[in-house]
């Protein structure tokens, strides 16, 4: 079977169904091929203010706020012996808040809305490999039980595609790997588990471990708790070897954290245990002629701030508003592409630093740096990675002159909001301005800022 369309997006997650969603509610004819069957299971359960005017965006975000999710209002904290409350809602911003979702469910509803909006969407269809012509993406050949084999030429491809990574990890190979963020993550569910006394409603609680890791706490809205451990990978390598099993290295890393271990007196745990290694990793390039890799197909950093979501849905936004000028000819497709791999990289920098800096928050300055150097040491082609590592880093040296209270000087700088004339600066993190969308010509990548009304797509500063 062999037909086209205008934009074909590959993957049904969160950059998939945002971009699918922006391009068909701005008239394109937008075609979604997704390998498994929704509602599917997917990690990734704690979500940022900062998600919600793109909900708005794709038309809904009523629907997540009628499913009932537990409403996250904050986040607790308990790093480096120190105990902080996070709260997304300030004096200017009284209401603000995000979820904490249970992922099959979230992803399916975001699914069922780019249906509704038009997107043609085909679910257990696999994308197997696209076809360059003269160097630029043109058609892409699936399969499917129910369909058979296929193709589908596009003028635009999206790969939402997550770690498979179509195109990055499978035929590009441009993916590489952070040495410095060869973490281990295992996790399961728990039933019956009590609150935690001090936090704020719905919030995320993260502990740190003596030595290496730190574990997480989320609360879900079918009364479960989703717990798990993070680690690097060599320490939990020998602590399997030393313990005998994943369930026992998480059993024992519970055990070093009174606090979550007290929540969990009397709970149960309710599922097997789940494990993922090596999840941190960035491509060499987010796009490329007739393609753009949106979301965990372009890179991810690490759960430890729950930057995941919002990376997908950023991307896939910033994906489709370029293809939308693009296609009506409004920016030549070389400048919005040039205008996504800024923007993208930028919000992927920044958020990397952030996470370098939260996990080295009590060792000083000089470390900063030299973690900043080792996140951007030369590629296997000798490019550098984005300059703005050594800007970025800049804004949060100030921290160790204040060791005493480390972490609260950090989220003090997390809860303020970008200052437009410092652009690099930190700032935002639990408010909508964590990492805000470049809606101005302050914000402007590459000469291109985002519009998202009248319509959605690219504007040049003068």
């Amino acid at each position: 079977m062999r037909e086209t369309t205008q934009v074909l997006v590959a993957g049904g997650g969160p950059a998939g169904t945002t971009a699918a969603t922006v391009l068909a509610r701005q008239g394109f004819e937008v075609t979604l091929l997704e390998k498994e069957g929704f509602p599917r299971y997917h990690i990734g359960e704690s979500l940022l203010p900062s998600l919600l005017p793109v909900l708005d965006v794709l038309g809904s975000r009523e629907a997540v706020e009628r499913h009932g999710f537990t409403r996250k209002t904050g986040a607790f904290y308990d790093w480096g012996g120190q105990e902080w409350q996070l709260r997304f809602d300030t004096p200017d911003r009284p209401a603000n808040h995000s979820y904490q979702v249970i992922r099959s469910q979230f992803d399916h509803i975001l699914l069922e809305n780019a249906r509704r909006q038009g997107v043609r969407v085909r679910e257990r269809t696999s994308v197997r490999r696209v076809a360059f012509t003269e160097g630029r993406a043109t058609a892409a050949s699936w399969t499917s039980p129910d369909r058979g084999d296929g193709e589908t030429a596009f003028q635009c491809l999206v790969d939402a595609s997550g770690r498979a990574g179509i195109l990055a990890a499978r035929q590009l190979r441009t993916r590489r790997f952070h040495d410095v963020f060869r973490n281990v993550a295992t996790w399961g569910y728990w039933r019956g588990a009590g609150p935690l006394q001090g936090a704020p409603e719905g919030a995320i609680g993260v502990f740190s471990l003596p030595g290496h890791g730190w574990l997480w706490a989320i609360p879900l809205h079918d009364s479960t708790l989703s717990v798990g451990l993070v680690t690097d990978k060599r320490s939990f390598n020998r602590a399997r070897y030393e313990h005998g099993s994943v369930d026992a290295v998480y059993g024992k890393a519970l055990g070093q954290c009174p606090l979550l271990s007290g929540i969990l007196d009397g709970a149960e745990l309710i599922t097997p245990l789940k494990t993922e290694s090596d999840y941190s990793y960035v491509s060499e390039t987010f796009c490329g002629p007739g393609y753009y890799l949106a979301g965990d197909s372009a890179c991810f950093l690490d759960p430890l701030l729950s930057t995941g979501v919002h990376l997908a849905m950023y991307s896939g936004l910033l994906s489709a508003a370029a293809i939308c000028s693009v296609l009506r000819g409004e920016v030549p497709e070389t400048h919005a592409q040039r205008f996504y791999q800024t923007a993208y990289r930028h919000a992927y920098e920044r958020l990397l630093i952030l996470v370098s800096a939260f996990y080295n928050i009590h060792d000083g300055r000089d470390t900063y740096f030299r973690r900043a150097q080792a996140l951007s040491h030369r590629d296997q082609q000798g490019l550098r990675l984005h300059e703005s590592f050594l800007n970025i880093i800049t804004g949060i040296e100030d921290l160790a002159d204040v060791q005493d209270d480390a972490v609260h000087a950090l989220f003090t700088r997390l809860r303020q909001p970008v200052d437009d004339r410092h652009p690099h600066g930190l700032g935002g993190h639990g408010t909508s301005h964590m990492l805000p969308l470049p809606t101005s010509p302050q914000q402007a990548a590459a000469g291109l800022y985002l519009t998202l009304t009248p319509r959605v797509g690219l504007r040049r500063t003068t």
